[in-house]
């Protein structure tokens, strides 16, 4: 049975070399069959050898297989790469900093390639991305400025010409509004005291009540089903269905309220001037500092670095960290009180508003003024888009102005009045074109083309969240959590190694406090004990400092005294006279002798 069955295998081995050899006679020399799959290589058996002759056939060239390393990149692999550079971290990618550790420098190898290939992924997901941001393009003479809500309505889209409404609430207004972080849910706040969640997109109502006190701001928390309201004499925190949860005591008469999502503090001022940290998750307080520049009503969050922004009464913008005791910075703004403030998502740029009529745009980077724009009254509220166009509410007009952040423009983007009413409060929708204005007899909503990002990352904030996806977020997010001592004004200090050794860091220190004893010393904070004068009476404050500030001049006065001193001295050494403290208690019965 092996044998027969051997026999067939050579049967099957010489029919398969047969149809090969007449296979190479007919096909002009193909010697493999088809790969099985597109992207498969094809499988040993199914290669057969040729011997070699040698020798070319006419018009035939030898291919050179080229390394994948030499090979030159395609369009998209060129695209990616340039696309890749914007979403480095950490500076260039070529430089990685030496260190002695092998330990420590594999961890920063690794954190380097980590950082290329989510840099590299971010790129490539960019292919994926849809929609663009467009604006509003006026032709020949007209002006952007010039078009109205009305005319706009009347050539949009159903979905967003509803977008476009007015909510009359005459009775509790002022009002004071803030939308959650994925543009979906909106907070209202009357001064009168009323205070409702909406689901604007679906118009569905979440919660309403009245307070029966002023309330004078309000936010949301790190999701849309807590919120605080800022009331006339403490801050207060609800749930989604309107029910009291706390009464925070240590923010007293607050005024202007903001939520630090990544490190879950909540920060007030108010009329005591006082700026309050306060753990949402913990309840307790993490720092409260004192300007002592009078009330406060201002006070916004820088989103990249969480450091808070408070404008004061006297013109100045303090900048506050919660385990800071004193400002991180100082800036003086406006001649007047500061009236309204808004910072970029970037952390790069800020718009204040004071007093004075003037709007100026700030470069937080290096704490320098780039320009300023003029208003016919004090704007009362500011913000600034995703995309960069900057918002103005002063009086019943609202002004958005393009590209007015790195440039100085001179006509608005687009104007709005809004007739019998005075503007409280403005806020763009996030990933929407949409601007919210808060005024004295409710809410308006208003289009602005171009104002938010058209894309959104689902990670961050997703606008379609459902139920389980924003319980995930939020268990993932108090993961997260980061403690209050990482707010600094630079984020990136964070995980950088000192290379200095001990010895070199000690060496460093010596050498520095040794050259500010020489320049104090210099500048005469140290005085020569053996010319301080004890006489009664002249060791005052005024004398004191007197002194300091003279220690090293030596004046005619000084040099007779000290000569004097020494004279007195010499004449004792040669009458050999012994001064009183050298005589003990029995000075009295004490008698020279020579």
């Amino acid at each position: 049975m092996f044998a027969a069955a051997k026999l067939g295998a050579d049967e099957a081995v010489a029919k398969r070399t047969h149809h090969t050899a007449s296979g190479d006679e007919g096909s002009d020399g193909e010697t493999e069959r088809a790969p099985r799959t597109l992207r498969d290589k094809p499988a040993k058996s199914d290669r057969t050898t040729q011997p070699s002759t040698g020798k070319k056939r006419k018009g035939e060239k030898q291919a050179a297989e080229v390394p994948e390393d030499t090979k030159e990149p395609d369009e998209i692999q060129q695209r990616t790469a340039q696309a890749a550079k914007k979403y480095q971290r950490g500076g260039p990618s070529s430089t990685t900093t030496k260190v002695r550790s092998k330990r420590a420098q594999a961890s920063l190898d690794h954190a380097k390639r980590r950082r290329e290939e989510a840099a590299e992924e971010a790129a490539r997901s960019e292919m994926l991305l849809t929609q663009d941001a467009g604006f509003l393009e006026a032709e020949g003479l007209e002006r952007t400025y010039k078009f109205t809500q009305a005319q706009l309505a009347e050539n949009l889209d159903l979905a967003s010409a509803g977008k476009i409404f007015d909510l009359k609430l005459a009775d509790f207004g002022p009002y004071a509004l803030r939308y959650s972080d994925n543009g979906r849910h909106l907070l209202l706040g009357g001064r009168r005291g009323h205070l409702a969640s909406i689901d604007w997109r679906s118009g569905r109502l979440g919660c309403e009540l009245h307070v029966r006190e002023t309330v004078r701001d309000v936010t949301w928390l790190h999701n849309e089903s807590l919120f605080a309201a800022a009331q006339k004499k403490y801050v207060y925190i609800y749930d989604h269905t309107g029910a009291e949860v706390h009464c925070l005591q240590k923010h007293v008469e607050p005024t202007a309220l903001g939520f630090l999502p990544f490190h879950f503090l909540l920060a007030s001022t108010g009329m005591t001037g006082q700026v309050v940290f306060q753990d949402v998750t913990e309840g307790a307080v993490v720092g409260s500092h004192r300007p002592g520049l009078g009330p406060s009503h201002v006070l916004k969050v820088n989103p990249y670095n969480a450091v808070v922004h408070v404008g004061h009464g006297n013109g100045t913008v303090s900048l506050w960290a919660p385990k800071q005791g004193k400002p991180l910075a100082r800036m003086l703004c406006h001649r007047g009180p500061v009236q309204a403030m808004a910072i970029d998502r970037s952390g790069t740029y800020m718009a204040t508003s004071g007093l004075d009529g003037r709007v100026k745009v700030w470069d937080i980077r290096n704490f320098k003024p780039l320009h300023d724009y003029k208003t016919k009254q004090p704007a009362q509220a500011l913000d600034i888009s995703q995309r960069g166009l900057l918002a103005a509410g002063w009086g019943p007009h609202v002004s958005v102005w393009k590209d007015a952040l790195s440039t100085r423009v001179d006509k608005p983007y687009m104007t709005q009045l809004l007739p019998g009413v005075s503007t409280s409060a403005l806020q763009f929708v996030p990933y929407d074109d949409v601007l919210g204005v808060g005024h004295s007899q409710g809410l308006s909503s208003l289009v602005i083309p171009g104002a938010g990002e058209p894309n959104f990352d689902a990670y961050v904030a997703n606008p379609y969240q459902t139920t389980k996806q924003r319980q995930e977020s939020e268990v993932k997010s108090l993961l997260d959590k980061l403690a209050p001592d990482t707010i600094a004004l630079d984020p990136t200090f964070i995980a950088r190694l000192d290379p200095r050794s001990q010895a070199q860091k000690l060496r460093e220190s010596a050498v520095a406090e040794r050259e500010r004893y020489a320049q104090d010393k210099e500048e005469g904070k140290y005085l020569d004990s053996s010319v301080r004068n004890k006489t009664k009476g002249r060791n005052s404050t005024a004398k004191r400092y007197l002194r300091k500030t003279q220690a090293n001049v030596m004046d005619l006065k000084k040099l007779q005294a000290l000569e004097r001193v020494e004279r007195e001295k010499q004449q004792r050494e040669k009458a050999g006279d012994l001064p009183d403290e050298h005589k003990g208690a029995l000075s009295m019965f004490y008698k020279d002798q020579r």
